[in-house]
């Protein structure tokens, strides 16, 4: 059993399973300490290095391509002190990491763990339901489907067509990009009939604009995370996937109910209203329009 505790986090390695458990000091991440203990299967590593440096060094470790949800949600993006495959290392203590390092290294060699990209994911990913509430609104999934709230800051078109609900059957792909405090960042659920919408997030029904503090917005990557690893594995599709899927047509709407039918006509009403001051283009119209009638 190899371990090392910091006050960054705890890496603790029993031969088959590398389990990471973040610190609980003040200067750890929200995001690390929400997404909890991950429990890395030695199969799922592809390499563990130690870099020393002057006062602190860093245990990094590599896992193969497609055996996370994570990195596959995030691709690559999460901001360096939030990436749970991180621990920084007091240098008086730089001998048990390099330690903790070449016991990973050597059982990768002993069991002769390939290198090459999984076909499955060999990561469990966050537990669900999980809620998160950005600068945009709650995003919601309970394993079954995503719910989006808008808050009362969320640009009018969205808050026009009402609280988006999108089952997990009907969504081909996520899309993540972080608020890094001087961009703004979104996160995405691309169906099927959303594949090659053009509509910006601030404005995509879809999609939560990320603009407020980036530090709580960070946990968006949660959801996109807890969607992604209940979506069929990308080693399963090929690139022209979303083309082939993508209707020839929208499908016709679903005729409302009739305690809905004083909703859906306000909700069209407001969309005319900003489609007539020219807040929304005509295919921006359009396609918003085909939203709020497929919602009801």
């Amino acid at each position: 059993m190899a371990e090392i505790i910091q006050r960054d986090g705890t890496w603790a390695f029993d031969g088959t399973t590398v389990r990471i458990t973040p610190g609980l000091h003040r200067s750890v991440p929200l995001f690390r300490q929400t997404y909890g203990e991950i429990a890395v299967p030695l199969e799922a590593v592809s390499g563990v290095v130690y870099e020393p440096e002057r006062r602190r060094g860093r245990l990094r470790m590599r896992l193969r391509e497609g055996a996370d949800p994570l990195l596959h949600a995030t691709g690559g993006r999460l901001p360096d002190p939030a990436d749970p495959y991180r621990l920084l290392v007091d240098i008086d203590r730089s001998g048990v990491a390099e330690y903790m390092a070449e016991e990973i290294r050597r059982a990768l060699l002993l069991d002769q763990v390939p290198k090459e990209p999984t076909k499955t994911y060999l990561l469990a990913g966050p537990p669900v339901p999980v809620s998160v509430r950005s600068s945009d609104g709650t995003v919601s999934f309970d394993g079954l489907q995503v719910r989006i709230d808008w808050s009362d800051t969320s640009d009018r078109v969205k808050r026009a067509t009402g609280p988006r609900i999108i089952a997990i059957g009907d969504v081909v792909g996520v899309e993540w990009l972080p608020n890094s405090g001087y961009e703004d960042g979104f996160l995405r659920f691309v169906t099927r009939e959303t594949a090659f919408s053009k509509l910006p997030p601030e404005k995509d029904p879809y999609a939560l604009d990320l603009w407020g503090s980036a530090r709580r917005d960070l946990l968006t990557a949660l959801v996109a995370t807890a969607v992604t690893a209940r979506l069929p594995h990308p080693s399963t599709r090929t690139g022209d996937d979303l083309a082939k899927d993508r209707p020839a047509r929208l499908p016709a709407a679903v005729p409302p109910q009739p305690d809905h039918h004083d909703v859906l006509l306000r909700r069209l009403r407001e969309l005319g209203e900003l489609h007539r001051d020219g807040v929304l283009t005509d295919e921006e119209f359009a396609m918003t329009k085909a939203v709020v009638l497929r919602g009801f």
